[in-house]
């Protein structure tokens, strides 16, 4: 016996860009402690574990230490291979029920658009160990439920950071986004993830982070369809949309994916 595992770079249309996610599709339930060790040995920001139900996939998302809430990447990499393994028609709508209620993803023209929940951040008091550790003066910082949201003066300050993990390990948060205005014309803003308490010291492209940066710079640019780029080493581009106006409670994430590496765990790693 034996169990197939994907690999897919998402949010990318390039292989070796972008974040890549496994993807494990289950016939049967399995212990957490076996998805954690899945995940640990697989050594990406995370591991996705698809179940088959009569209304949709359950889905958990799991980094290489601990299970997560929401997670973009790894949702758009399961639903890219749901569709690329013909588990799904072209046409047919993707329906996760997950740790942050049903989520859903729909395909076209080698698009998907997964549809979230917006996470939007409320201005907030910085804790003195978070400025020391990115060494910057921000111009905002914001929390929603996962994260702190840092915005930065400009491109150069963002690509020069050097976080320190260590300070950073010490927030009670998953993670802190650090973003500004983009540069570059083909991009609204620019964005770098840490979550070193999730083992994960940068991550190269977050979509979850999306959901609380699309409120964010959908105020501020005044429009409900933006484009952002995460800057990370591999980097890669997420595009989003507002439903129901700039102030709305859903995100419409879009992304590319690309399987780069389908294999076999053996039973031995299953018992």
């Amino acid at each position: 016996m034996t169990q197939t595992i994907y690999q897919v770079d998402a949010f990318t249309d390039k292989p070796f860009q972008g974040n890549p996610a496994a993807v494990c599709i289950l016939d049967h339930d399995m212990p957490d402690r076996w998805m954690q060790s899945i995940a640990a040995e697989m050594n990406l920001a995370e591991t996705a574990f698809l179940q088959k139900q009569q209304d949709g996939y359950a889905l958990r998302w799991f980094t290489p230490t601990v299970e997560v809430d929401l997670c973009g990447h790894a949702t758009l990499a399961a639903a890219h291979i749901l569709w690329e393994t013909e588990r799904l028609c072209p046409d047919e709508i993707a329906r996760f029920w997950t740790r942050s209620g049903l989520l859903s993803a729909s395909h076209s023209d080698g698009m998907i658009d997964l549809d979230f929940p917006a996470e939007p951040a409320e201005e907030t008091v910085a804790p003195e160990f978070l400025i020391e550790a990115l060494q910057v003066a921000p111009l905002f910082v914001g929390r929603n439920r996962f994260d702190y949201l840092v915005e930065v003066n400009s491109p150069a300050t963002l690509h020069a950071l050097k976080p320190n993990m260590t300070l950073l390990r010490r927030l009670e948060a998953r993670g802190v986004i650090v973003t500004c205005r983009s540069g570059d014309p083909h991009y609204h803003f620019l964005s770098r993830f840490f979550a070193p308490s999730c083992g994960i010291d940068e991550d190269p492209v977050t979509g979850s982070a999306h959901c609380c940066l699309a409120p964010y710079w959908a105020l501020r640019f005044g429009i409900t369809q933006l484009t952002g780029y995460q800057a990370s080493a591999r980097g890669g581009y997420v595009t989003v949309r507002i439903e129901n106006g700039i102030e709305g409670n859903r995100v419409y994430l879009g992304g590319k994916a690309v399987t780069v590496l389908i294999g076999e765990l053996t039973i031995a790693a299953m018992s």
